[in-house]
């Protein structure tokens, strides 16, 4: 099992270094280092104040939405959280809340509006994505200084913690370090704020807010199996990328090849009942839990039920292993996808569309 997993995931909540949308990602040899013990700077406001939790939501809250993706009718589809920073719906959040979305993001505002929302550029390694939607009428966040910060003092997190619908989840905690690392032998990620505020799955991309309700960092990251023991990333340093992510920079493809499915990892963690439910045989691959209508898969003959064992001819053990594998590709390109259906194997071409 992984050591750190990130956040997102309601209801597929996995040992992993990035629990995605829907499946898990595992890692090997993950680690958690500190680059630098906290050196305090003079403080011009005094120590630390006690929290005035109603105070710090009336002034965030507003700017905290709900983020869904994948397709809607999956109990596998992917939450998360995001941080409304101006007024005309550009929205930040995590790069791993919106990777493996097929292109559907959609996003609930505080006043329960409901719109979906469009990628504008990501950045995988500093996991930070910036989403636009529609809507003119927003209360951007105060963003604050996560270089201002100091260990021990107070801070809440605010986000769509294990999807549960309604308003965000509220925890409150302390700055635990700053200038953390982590690292899972594929993605590191540096200059962390360290918090002991509770934070879960589905908190990914949502605020951390100082007493002032000034965002200071972004949550991303839990050690998996640790309790109050979270990461977020700095502000100061999000605010650095923001002008790339505006441009639309980023190494995540705003327009990839889609199969048009929602699927899941299977192993020892696909329950028996999900099993039983889709006649599921094989002991790999990623089961696909529904196909979008009109879809590249519905289009080829690929079924909800089926689990997809081989892309052009190479196996697939996961969920991650066939997006990797999707993503690789340009809408118009054709695959060979191979699924188990009932205990048989099967072959279908497969023309990817755009999303």
């Amino acid at each position: 099992m992984g050591f750190v997993a990130f956040l997102l995931g309601a209801l597929v909540v996995g040992g992993a270094f990035a629990t995605y949308a829907f499946g898990d990602r595992r890692g090997r040899g993950d680690q958690v280092t500190s680059q630098s013990t906290t050196t305090a700077k003079p403080r011009r406001t005094g120590p630390a104040a006690a929290l005035d939790i109603r105070k710090i939501l009336d002034i965030a809250q507003p700017s905290v939405v709900s983020i869904t993706t994948g397709s809607a009718d999956s109990i596998f589809g992917g939450a998360g959280s995001g941080v409304v920073i101006s007024k005309d719906g550009l929205i930040l959040t995590n790069a791993h809340v919106i990777e493996s979305s097929g292109g559907k993001i959609s996003v609930r505002f505080n006043d329960g509006v409901e719109a979906q929302a469009t990628l504008i550029g990501a950045s995988t390694p500093d996991d930070i994505a910036l989403l636009k939607a529609e809507r003119t009428d927003l209360t951007p966040a105060t963003l604050g200084s996560s270089a201002d910060l100091l260990v021990g003092d107070n801070v809440v997190a605010i986000g769509n913690a294990l999807a549960l619908g309604g308003d965000p989840s509220v925890t409150s905690g302390i700055v635990s370090a700053k200038d953390r690392s982590i690292n899972d032998g594929k993605i590191a990620l540096d200059n962390l704020i360290q918090t002991d505020a509770a934070i879960n799955p589905g908190n990914s991309g949502g605020p951390l807010v100082n007493a002032d309700g000034e965002v200071v960092g972004i949550n991303t990251a839990i050690i998996d199996g640790a309790q109050n023991v979270g990461f977020s990333l700095a502000i100061d340093q999000v605010e650095e990328l923001l002008p790339d992510l505006e441009a639309g920079k980023g190494d995540v493809e705003p327009n990839p090849a889609v199969l048009g499915v929602a699927s899941v990892t299977v192993d020892d963690q696909l329950t028996d009942e999900v099993r039983d439910t889709y006649g599921v045989t094989a002991e790999a691959g990623a089961l696909i839990t529904s196909v979008d209508a009109d879809s590249a898969a519905a289009d080829a003959g690929i079924e909800e039920g089926d689990v997809v064992v081989e892309v052009d001819g190479e196996p697939v053990a996961t969920n991650e292993d066939v997006t990797d594998a999707i993503r690789a590709k340009s809408p118009g390109d054709q695959v060979s996808i191979t699924v188990e259906r009932q205990g048989r194997r099967r072959t279908f071409d497969v023309t990817l569309g755009p999303r």
